[in-house]
């Protein structure tokens, strides 16, 4: 056997006669390539670099990317190419290519498109990109799409439920208006008003205000998750912490939170008095306003809401310790005396 050294141009250049134990390996062109591939970001279902293959096209790298999201916007594509020149420390060149309704996949028997409704996809007839190695593809997304955004308003309204909102303004009054309006046995000013964004929580609003006035600050715009309760009338309020008897009080209206402290059988002996607060039926906090040359602003309950006392923080005490540290210095002067003595 005999094997032969070729050159690039398949000339042969050395021919050696092979000998016993000889091993000869076949080395393939790929061993030396480097991974080729193109990476496909935005609005597809499953982004990420894909291998390149020769021929590739633009429609190739949406199927493998278990093609475009129901949010892609079927206008055009931009590919980011590496750049033949890199003088002047150009990195990438940009083509925009254009799409059309033949990248939609997902379709019915009767060839319509299954999913949700969006910008309408341009007929067919958008040529066929090929790509080239590392070509990076963004598939835009429709401008402001989004699915609905929904809040729930529940109690007495006349159709509570989960509405989705129609626009991006929508206010509280406007949810209040779709709902049917209050029912008679509503009580507004005991609304509860919970925004799950950002886990805000609850917010204390003026329903009555914002019902009387739209331009009102109270009169939100909502955002998806909102929560809105409209209770009964209820006409109590509860007095809870550090009283002597926590109970809940018939409101009156006009007295302040002494009244129904006393109420409550007055102050415990470990009250906190100057720290007393109100949480009023729409979640706004009131607290005593303590003033120097006249009577302190108490909070005036309304019906529904929560009067909240809370007690003194512990405090430690310390005379037997200041007490041992006192008699171990007097023994020290003592044995000191002592001494000087003998």
């Amino acid at each position: 056997l005999r094997s032969a050294f070729r050159d690039s141009t398949g000339a042969v250049t050395i021919d050696l006669t092979l000998q016993d134990q000889d091993v000869i390996r076949v080395f393939s062109r790929t061993t030396f390539r480097s991974e080729r591939y193109v990476a496909v970001t935005g609005a597809v279902r499953s982004g990420g670099r894909i291998p390149w293959r020769e021929g590739m096209t633009l429609r190739d790298a949406i199927l493998e990317s278990d093609g475009l999201a129901q949010n892609a916007w079927l206008e055009s594509a931009e590919i980011a190419r590496l750049p033949a020149d890199r003088a002047g420390g150009v990195m990438a060149t940009t083509v925009r290519v254009a799409m059309d309704s033949t990248y939609l996949f997902d379709r019915g028997p009767d060839g319509s498109y299954l999913g949700p409704p969006g910008l309408p996809a341009p007929a067919s007839g958008a040529p066929d990109v090929l790509l080239q190695p590392y070509d990076n593809i963004l598939i835009f997304l429709q401008p402001e799409w989004e699915l609905q955004r929904t809040v729930s308003i529940s109690g007495q309204v006349r159709y509570p439920g989960t509405y989705a909102l129609k626009t991006r303004s929508d206010r509280l009054t406007d949810l209040i208006e779709r709902a049917g309006g209050l029912t008679p046995q509503a009580y507004p000013t005991g609304v509860s008003f919970t925004r799950a964004f950002d886990n805000q929580g609850r917010i204390g609003i003026d329903l009555p205000q914002a019902l009387e006035d739209e331009s009102s600050a109270d009169n939100f715009v909502l955002l998806g998750g909102d929560a809105i309760h409209i209770p009964e009338y209820n006409p109590v309020v509860e007095v809870r912490g550090a009283v002597n008897a926590p109970v809940a009080v018939a409101w009156v209206s006009g007295k302040d939170i002494e009244y129904y402290i006393g109420a409550a059988g007055g102050y415990a002996i470990n009250a906190e008095r100057g720290r007393s607060y109100v949480v009023q039926p729409s979640g706004k906090v009131e607290s005593v306003g303590r003033r120097s040359l006249v009577p302190d602003k108490l909070p005036k309950p309304q019906a529904g809401a929560e009067l909240h006392v809370p007690v003194k923080p512990d405090k430690q005490d310390n005379t037997a310790q200041i007490f041992g540290i006192a008699a171990q210095v007097l023994a020290s002067i003592v044995t000191v005396i002592i001494v000087a003595i003998r």
